[in-house]
């Protein structure tokens, strides 16, 4: 039978809803404070366990909590998951249909990419391609800004990749709808945008993993195949600025 929902998990909860995404550090201080509040057993160590409770609570209303890592600095998030929505729906009643075509568009550009990131360039000039209406650039700038704010892209220097956030929440559309490209970090299991692959056997690995796997390795060797690791790593002298993230296996 699940443990109890308390109080303090429907607070931590719903705190957790209202930001979309969470930092870990964060959700343990939140963990930490719901309990207090509610005056509930709290130990620092059981944050993992207080969410499983209420992950058994939120399993028939298909939704869950689910942990992810930012891409950027391997940090681990977490956000609320409705697992009986696509990404259009979840994101229909926030959206008008052009604005979600320029998102899926716009997500179509960055999964498809060798690095997992799309100019604002290449993103701008679809805006008078849409289907469903044709976009200004002005309007389009202004919607991707929202996407950013919304945290549902991120954007660095006029480039853009999914936020974590997004990740999380549509790691399975991703992985249905992009079955070709979209693979999951050999590490740490979680949907990849911007990874290393293994030139030998295919599989893709997080950067922030990427550091972490090799940190000290005098010869870098793919954790599945063993062959060298043939990608620059994170970090070293020799790299360019995005063009390491990601080359898709050609077979």
């Amino acid at each position: 039978m699940a443990a109890q929902m308390t109080n303090a998990h429907r607070r931590f909860l719903q705190v957790l809803m209202s930001n979309g995404i969470t930092e870990a550090s964060q959700a343990r201080k939140l963990h930490q404070h719901c309990c207090e509040i509610d005056k509930v057993y709290y130990a620092h160590d059981k944050l993992d366990d207080f969410i499983s409770t209420i992950n058994s609570h939120l399993q028939p209303l298909f939704m869950q909590i689910r942990k992810g890592i930012s891409e950027e600095d391997g940090r681990a998030h977490y956000a609320v998951v409705n697992l009986a929505e696509t990404e259009v729906t979840k994101m229909a009643s926030d959206y008008t249909e052009t604005e979600l075509e320029l998102f899926r568009k716009t997500m179509d550009l960055i999964i498809l990419s060798e690095n997992g990131f799309a100019s604002s360039t290449d993103i701008l000039n679809l805006a008078d391609q849409l289907k469903t209406k044709k976009m200004k650039k002005k309007e389009a700038e202004q919607v991707l800004k929202v996407f950013v704010e919304d945290k549902w892209l991120s954007e660095k220097n006029g480039e853009y990749t999914l936020h974590t956030r997004c990740i999380i929440e549509m790691e399975q559309y991703i992985l249905s709808n992009y079955q070709d490209v979209a693979r999951k970090c050999n590490i740490c299991h979680s949907l990849a945008i911007q990874s290393q692959v293994c030139e030998c056997c295919g599989i893709g690995m997080h950067l922030p993993c990427v550091r972490k796997y090799f940190r000290g390795q005098a010869e870098p060797r793919c954790p599945k195949c063993n062959e060298f690791w043939s990608c620059d790593l994170p970090g070293t002298s020799q790299m360019g600025s995005h063009t390491h993230h990601r080359a898709h296996s050609q077979a």
